[in-house]
C-alpha cells in the first residue's frame, strides 16, 4: 500500500510541472498538458504520447545508443546531429574520399552507405512496474542485497512480461530507486548514410564554439532505416527496404519568433538535479579541476598534431571531438554553478528540508540524512579523485594504457574463469583490435602518455600511487616504454598474444608499457574501487532516501521531475535570448551573416566552403531566406543534456522547427543546477537544414521526400 501512495504522489508531483524538466512523455495528460497548452502548444498530450494510435513518439527514436534522432519522411529516412554521425562519416572517409571535408550525399537509394553495429531503437510502449520491481525488497537488511534483489526481478520481469519477439523489455530507474518503469522497444540494425554536409558546415566552430552561443553550426546528418519485408528489425540484407514509420515529422519553414513554444523529445543522458550540497561543493572544487587539467593536457597535443598532418587530422577528429566535448562542458558547468551560487541555493534548500523534517515529525527517518551525506562525501573525497584520475588518464585519454588495459583485463580473467575462457577472449581481442590501430599514432599517444604520467603521479592521491611511478622522471619513462612496447602497433600486439596462457603472461608481464598499466590497474582495483564502491553503496541509499523525502514533504505545486536516464523525455519552453553577463544580451537567433563574420580562409574550424560563400554572396537562398538573411540557429529554454543531441525541436503543431545540438556555456550546470534565467538549449534551424540539402547539395531527391510546411499566405 505504501508504494502505491507514492506512486500516487509522484503522479500528482509529475503534473505539477513548470517550464523546465524532463518529463515521462506517457504522464503529460494533466497539469504539463495544461501549462504546455497556456504556454502556446496546440496538440494534445495524446498525440504526443499513445499506445494504440500513431503519436509523436513514433518519430523519435535513440540513435546509436547515445544521440537521438526524428523520422522526417515516410520512408525511415531520419535526421540526427553531424556529431552524432561524425563515427560513421569517418569511418567511410580516406584520404582521396574524405566525406569529413568535403561532405556526402547519395542522390538515389543504392547509393547510401551501410554503418556496421549501428542501431536505431524506438519506444513502443511505457508501463509503471514499481511495485513488481520492488517486491521482496523492503525486508532485506543491507543495501547491497536489496540492490542485488532489484536486479533479480528486473532480469525475470524483462524476460516474463508481454511483448513480440522482435521486441525488447526494458526496464528503469526513476527518482533514485522510487519508481521503476518498463519501455518495450525495437531496434533496428540496418541503418545506412544518406547525407552530411562537409565539416565546415556541419561542424562549423568546432572546438572553440562549442557549448558558446552565438552559434553558426549546420549540426546534422541523414541516414535511413531498413527493415524486412514485414516492416520489422532485420540484420543488413540487400533485401531489406525502406522502413514505413507509424508517424513522420513534417518540416515547417513558416519561422518562428522570440517567445514561441518549443518542444524537444529525446533521450536525455544523465541529470544529478537532486544532489546535496556537499555532492556539489566536491564537483566544483575537486573533481571538475582535476578532469580538465587531465583533458586540457592531451587536448593540446591532440590539436598540434591534427593541425599540421591531415591524416592524422582524420585518424583523430572523432576522439579530438569526444576528449574536448566534456572538456569544456567540465569548465562550463563549473562556472555556471559558481555564478548561479548553486551550493548557497541548496544549503537553503537542505535548511528548509531539515524544517519540514520536524514539522512533520519524520526526524527518526530523515533527521539525519544531511549529516550522514556530509561525512559519506567527505570520506569518499579521495577515493573518488583517484577514480577520476585513473579513469580519465588510464582508460580514456592514453590509448597505450587503454589498450594495455584489455591485457591486464585478460590476464584477470585467467585466474577468475580459467584457460577457456582465457582463450576466447583472447581470440576476440586479436581478432576486433584492428579498428583501434587503424585510427592509432604512436607520436600523438607518445606526447600524450609524457603529459598524463606526469600528472598521475604528481596529482592523483599520493597514497593510491603504486611506488615505480613515484618521484617519476616522465621524460624518461616515455622514452623507456615507447623504445621497447609492444602495444604500439596492431602486427606487434598480436604478436603478444600468440602461444598458450602461460607464454602470453610472461610476455606481456616483460613488456614495459604493460608493466605499467598493470601497475596502476592493481592500485586502483585493490585499494581505491572497493572502498569507493563501498561508500557510493552507501550515498546511492541515502540518495534514495532522500528522494523519497523530498517527494513526500514537497507541496504538490512543487517541480520535481525525474532526473534523466537515457529514456524517452519531453521538455518544453519558449524562444528566448538571455543575458549572461552585466550589460550583455544575446538575442535568440542567428543567420549567414554571422557564418561570414567569423570566417577565417584555410582555418580548420572557420573555414567555409566556396559554394556557401556564392550563395550568400548572391543572397540565393530559395524559399528558406527571410527578408534578405538566412536563420541558421535559434535558443529556448528547454531542459536538454546529453543523449538530447539530434533530438527533434517541435512548434505548437507538432511540427519540426529545428534540431537540438548543444547548450549555451553559462547553462550547461543545468546537469545539477537548472536556471531559467541561463540555461537554453542550441538548435539549427530547419530552414538552414533545408537549405543547405536544397541550394547547397542539390539533393532535390531528398527534398522531395519530404513533407513541408510553407508560411500561410497573408491576405
Amino acid at each position: 500500500m505504501k508504494y502505491f501512495k507514492l506512486l500516487l504522489l509522484l503522479f500528482v508531483l509529475q503534473t505539477q510541472a513548470q517550464q523546465g524538466g524532463m518529463w515521462i512523455p506517457s504522464l503529460l495528460k494533466g497539469m504539463n498538458e495544461s501549462e504546455m497548452k497556456n504556454l502556446g502548444m496546440k496538440i494534445t498530450a495524446e498525440q504526443i504520447y499513445s499506445v494504440n494510435k500513431s503519436s509523436l513518439k513514433d518519430a523519435v527514436p535513440q540513435f546509436d545508443g547515445g544521440c537521438t534522432a526524428e523520422v522526417i519522411s515516410d520512408k525511415g529516412l531520419i535526421l540526427t546531429n553531424h556529431h552524432c554521425g561524425f563515427d560513421a562519416i569517418q569511418n567511410h572517409s580516406t584520404v582521396e574520399h574524405d566525406y569529413l571535408r568535403d561532405g556526402f550525399w547519395a542522390y538515389k537509394m543504392e547509393d547510401e552507405l551501410l554503418n556496421k553495429d549501428m542501431v536505431v531503437m524506438f519506444v513502443v510502449r511505457i508501463e509503471d512496474v514499481t511495485t513488481k520491481v520492488l517486491e521482496g525488497v523492503s525486508s532485506l537488511s543491507s543495501e547491497a542485497e536489496k540492490q542485488k534483489k532489484i536486479q533479480d526481478n528486473i532480469g525475470a520481469l524483462s524476460n516474463s512480461l508481454p511483448k513480440e519477439s522482435w521486441q525488447e523489455n526494458k526496464i528503469r530507474t526513476f527518482y533514485d530507486g522510487n519508481q521503476y518503469i518498463l519501455f518495450v522497444t525495437e531496434t533496428f540494425k540496418d541503418i545506412r548514410l544518406v547525407g552530411a554536409p562537409p565539416s565546415s558546415i556541419g561542424k562549423f566552430g568546432s572546438d572553440t564554439d562549442n557549448w558558446v552561443w552565438p552559434r553558426h553550426t549546420g549540426d546534422f546528418s541523414l541516414f535511413r532505416i531498413y527493415a524486412d519485408k514485414n516492416n520489422r528489425p532485420a540484420p543488413y540484407s540487400p533485401d531489406n527496404v525502406p522502413y514505413k514509420p507509424k508517424h513522420f515529422f513534417p518540416i515547417s519553414i513558416s519561422g518562428i519568433k522570440e517567445n514561441d513554444f518549443t518542444m524537444v523529445m529525446g533521450y536525455p543522458g544523465r541529470t544529478q538535479e537532486y544532489l546535496p550540497s556537499m555532492a556539489v561543493e566536491q564537483i566544483v572544487n575537486d573533481l571538475n579541476p582535476a578532469k580538465i587539467e587531465i583533458r586540457d593536457a592531451a587536448l593540446k597535443v591532440q590539436d598540434r598534431f591534427m593541425r599540421k598532418d591531415q591524416a592524422i587530422k582524420i585518424q583523430y577528429a572523432s576522439k579530438y571531438a569526444s576528449v574536448a566535448n566534456y572538456w569544456k562542458k567540465w569548465i562550463g558547468e563549473t562556472k555556471g554553478l559558481k555564478k548561479s551560487n548553486a551550493v548557497a541555493v541548496k544549503q537553503k534548500f537542505e535548511k528548509n528540508f531539515q524544517e519540514k523534517v520536524v514539522k512533520a515529525g519524520k526526524q527518526n527517518e530523515y533527521g539525519n540524512l544531511l549529516s550522514e551525506f556530509e561525512k559519506n562525501y567527505a570520506d569518499i573525497k579521495e577515493y573518488a579523485l583517484a577514480r577520476d584520475y585513473f579513469t580519465e588518464i588510464a582508460l580514456r585519454n592514453s590509448e597505450i594504457l587503454s589498450v594495455g588495459y584489455k591485457l591486464y583485463q585478460l590476464e584477470q580473467l585467467l585466474t577468475t574463469k580459467g584457460e577457456q575462457a582465457f582463450n576466447d577472449r583472447k581470440k576476440n581481442l586479436s581478432d576486433g583490435i584492428g579498428d583501434f590501430y587503424k585510427d592509432y599514432n604512436v607520436d600523438v599517444d607518445k606526447n600524450i602518455f609524457e603529459q598524463l604520467i606526469g600528472l598521475y603521479a604528481t596529482k592523483s592521491p599520493k597514497q593510491f600511487v603504486p611506488n615505480s611511478l613515484t618521484n617519476i622522471d616522465a621524460s624518461q619513462l616515455t622514452k623507456d616504454v615507447y623504445s621497447s612496447t609492444k602495444l604500439t602497433s596492431l602486427t606487434s600486439f598480436r604478436e603478444l598474444l600468440e602461444g598458450d596462457s602461460k607464454t602470453v603472461i610472461e610476455r606481456i608481464n616483460n613488456d614495459k608499457g604493460y608493466q605499467v598499466i598493470k601497475a596502476m590497474a592493481d592500485s586502483y582495483v585493490k585499494n581505491v574501487a572497493p572502498k569507493y564502491d563501498e561508500l557510493n553503496l552507501k550515498n546511492i541509499a541515502l540518495q534514495r532516501t532522500y528522494m523519497k523525502a523530498i517527494l513526500e514533504l514537497s507541496p504538490k505545486s512543487a517541480r520535481i521531475f525525474p532526473d534523466a536516464n537515457s529514456t524517452l523525455r519531453v521538455t518544453y519552453g519558449k524562444v528566448k535570448g538571455y543575458k549572461p553577463n552585466d550589460a550583455v544580451f544575446y538575442e535568440p537567433f542567428t543567420t549567414l551573416d554571422g557564418v561570414m563574420e567569423k570566417y577565417v580562409p584555410g582555418d580548420y574550424e572557420f573555414d567555409v566552403p566556396q559554394k556557401l560563400i556564392d550563395l550568400y554572396n548572391n543572397k540565393d537562398y530559395g524559399q528558406y531566406g527571410v527578408k534578405g538573411k538566412m536563420p541558421v540557429c535559434f535558443i529556448a529554454t528547454n531542459h536538454t543534456t546529453g543523449g538530447n543531441s539530434g533530438s527533434p525541436a517541435l512548434d505548437a503543431n507538432g511540427n519540426l522547427i529545428g534540431l537540438n545540438f548543444d547548450r549555451v556555456w553559462e547553462g550547461t550546470m543545468s546537469d545539477i543546477y537548472y536556471s531559467p534565467e541561463i540555461c537554453r538549449n542550441i538548435m539549427v534551424d530547419s530552414r538552414y537544414i533545408l537549405f543547405i540539402i536544397d541550394k547547397y547539395a542539390g539533393a532535390k531527391n531528398i527534398i522531395n521526400e519530404l513533407k513541408i510546411i510553407y508560411p500561410s499566405k497573408k491576405k
